[in-house]
C-alpha cells in the first residue's frame, strides 16, 4: 500500500492514518492542496466518526446510530491516536478536516431522528451507510469490486470540484495534413494546449491560419487565406495564433500568455483598428497555463474578451458577464 504520510505514532496508528487516505483517495478525495498536517488531521477524523481504533471491519455508521459531535471526535482522537487537540478546536473539524468528506457525501451531519431540527443535540457526524460498509471490505479480496460499484454512479468529488463538462470536440483544420513540430519550451507547449484542447471545444471547426513558435516566428502561416479576410497585421502584430471559423464567421486572435502579456485594454484597441477592414467578427482570447498564471494578469485583462486555462480546458472566463447573465444549469 502506497505511504501517503510519515507520522510519529505507533505502528498500528500510522497504518490506520495511511489506510485511511488511501480509502479516502480510492474514492475520489482530492489531496493535491493538503498539507501532510492536514491529511493526517482528516484522516484521524475519519477514523473518530467511523470508530475505528484496529480494523476496519469494525465500522459503524448511519445505520447502526453512531453519530459523533466535533468534540467528541476530539475526544475520540485524543484517547486513540496519541493527540492532545485542545476541545477548543471543534469549529476546525467542520470547517477543514471533514469538508472534503461531507461534500462528498461519504460524511454526513445529521442526527439519530431523521426529523430532528438543525440543533437537535443528537445532531452529529456519521458515515453514509453505503460508504460504511464499502469500507468494511477494505484489505479483504472483494474490495476491488465493491469499490467499484460503489463508484459506478457516483463521480469522484476531484472531478465535481474540477466541474468537467461533456464538451463536443470539433476537429480543427491544418490544411494539407500539416503536422507541426514545436521547438522546445512552456511556451510552445501552451500553444499546443490551445490548438488540442481550446479549438476543438470552442473554435467551431476553426481553420487555423496562422501559428508562430519562439524559434520560428511563422511555424504555419496561410497568406492568402488570411488576405481574403481583410487581415492585414505587420509581422510584429500579429498575436500568437490566428483561427477562422467559416460557420460562425469568427476569427480567433489568442495570445498563449508565458512571458508576453494578454490582451489588454491597449492591444485589443489596436488589434480592432488595425484590423477595421477585416470580413470576420474578431474574437479576443488570452490563454494561460494555469489559473495560478491568470491571476497574476487578471488586472490586465481587457473586456470583452476570453480568458482560457490549459489547466481548466473545459470552462472559459467571459470579461464582461452581462452578454452570458442569468442562472447556470448544473
Amino acid at each position: 500500500m502506497k505511504e501517503f504520510i510519515k507520522t510519529t505514532k505507533s505502528e498500528l496508528n500510522h497504518k490506520l492514518i495511511n489506510e485511511a487516505l488511501a480509502i479516502l483517495d480510492a474514492v475520489g478525495i482530492p489531496f493535491e492542496k493538503k498539507t501532510p498536517k492536514a491529511l493526517q488531521s482528516m484522516a484521524m477524523c475519519f477514523l473518530a466518526v467511523a470508530g475505528v481504533t484496529k480494523s476496519w471491519k469494525d465500522a459503524k455508521g448511519q445505520t447502526e446510530g453512531r453519530h459523533l459531535t466535533t468534540r467528541e471526535i476530539i475526544k475520540f482522537i485524543n484517547e486513540h491516536f496519541e493527540e492532545n487537540i485542545s476541545p477548543g478546536s471543534y469549529d476546525d473539524i467542520r470547517r477543514k478536516h471533514l469538508k472534503l468528506p461531507v461534500l462528498a457525501d461519504l460524511i454526513l451531519n445529521s442526527a439519530k431522528n431523521p426529523n430532528a431540527s438543525t440543533n437537535d443535540p443528537t445532531r452529529g457526524y456519521t458515515l453514509n451507510s453505503e460508504f460504511k460498509t464499502l469500507i468494511t471490505f477494505w484489505n479483504t479480496n472483494q474490495w476491488d469490486i465493491k469499490l467499484k460499484l460503489f463508484l459506478k454512479n457516483r463521480p469522484p468529488l476531484a472531478e465535481t470540484l474540477e466541474r468537467k463538462r461533456n464538451i463536443p470536440k470539433i476537429p480543427i483544420t491544418l490544411p494539407g495534413n500539416i503536422i507541426l513540430e514545436f521547438s522546445k519550451g512552456e511556451h510552445n507547449q501552451l500553444q499546443r494546449e490551445i490548438i488540442e484542447e481550446f479549438l476543438p471545444r470552442y473554435g467551431a471547426g476553426s481553420n487555423v491560419l496562422y501559428i508562430g513558435d519562439t524559434s520560428n516566428k511563422f511555424l504555419h502561416k496561410l497568406d492568402n487565406e488570411l488576405k481574403l479576410l481583410g487581415f492585414e497585421l505587420s509581422n510584429d502584430e500579429l498575436p500568437d495564433i490566428v483561427a477562422y471559423s467559416k460557420s460562425k464567421n469568427w476569427l480567433y486572435l489568442i495570445e498563449a500568455v508565458y512571458s508576453s502579456g494578454p490582451m489588454s485594454e491597449e492591444r485589443v484597441l489596436e488589434l480592432k483598428k488595425t484590423l477595421k477592414n477585416c470580413k470576420a467578427e474578431l474574437i479576443f482570447v488570452t490563454a494561460f497555463i494555469s489559473r495560478n498564471d491568470f491571476r497574476k494578469y487578471i488586472m490586465d485583462i481587457a473586456w470583452e474578451t476570453e480568458v482560457w486555462t490549459a489547466d481548466n480546458p473545459d470552462h472559459l472566463v467571459h470579461f464582461n458577464g452581462d452578454k452570458f447573465l442569468g442562472p447556470y444549469q448544473s
